[in-house]
């Protein structure tokens, strides 16, 4: 049986030489080539017609989910295995939206990956456990109607986009927790709750912490 053939994604050289090494001692897949961000990844496709898109959503010039709604349009063969470090319903579901075969966290273990890879290859979808479970309430929600008709109660995202998983890290940072002991608290690195932090500040339109907890004191609904 022929190798499968993927392409590689992701803004991190080191990162992109781990997984090529992991994926390449099976000798059941080849990597054809990698990229550092979404457009790169978009051009690679379509010079090299992979089977699978390996990709992670925070990347320059054209992010994970961008490029794979992109794909779609240009390469519509070729499937794409979203690998990230969030577990965000946020990211999760956009991804699924936009047309990923699959979700993977970057924790996951060699046999899964390998795993998620056969199983799109066949044409199947591979979410992982907890990614499922996501995917699956989204949808119970959806058929309840909780999407399209919900209040500021019950709602996912606020007037300004930030999503539950964001509102929770907006409290934890007001209250004055450090991004270490956030990190802690929720299970998360450090990394991921910068990112969070970076995204926050991103959506209320301020460029520090000051400017932050203001915004957050003249509009205490932010909140929730």
């Amino acid at each position: 049986m022929s190798p499968v053939k993927v392409v590689l994604a992701d803004d991190h050289e080191i990162v992109r030489n781990g997984i090529k090494t992991l994926l390449e001692s099976e000798g059941e897949i080849e990597v054809l080539g990698e990229a550092s961000n979404g457009i790169e990844a978009i051009e690679k496709v379509l010079e090299l017609k992979p089977e699978i898109l390996i990709l992670d959503i925070r990347m320059p010039l054209m992010n994970g989910i961008e490029a794979t709604a992109k794909l779609r349009e240009v390469s519509p063969d070729t499937k794409v295995l979203i690998l990230s470090m969030h577990d965000d319903e946020e990211y999760i579901i956009k991804s699924a939206e936009s047309g990923a075969s699959g979700y993977l966290l970057k924790d996951t273990n060699k046999q899964e990956f390998i795993k998620a890879i056969s199983t799109i290859k066949s044409g199947d979808k591979y979410f992982s456990g907890d990614i499922s479970n996501i995917l699956v309430n989204n949808y119970l929600n959806i058929k309840k109607g909780n999407i399209s008709n919900k209040n500021s109660n019950s709602s996912d995202v606020t007037d300004y986009g930030i999503t539950k998983r964001e509102k929770q890290i907006l409290n934890l940072i007001y209250n004055g927790v450090t991004n270490k002991d956030i990190a802690e608290q929720l299970g998360k690195s450090v990394r991921t709750i910068e990112t969070h932090r970076f995204n926050i500040m991103k959506k209320l339109g301020v460029g520090n912490i000051t400017e932050l907890l203001r915004k957050v004191d003249m509009k205490p609904d932010i909140l929730g």
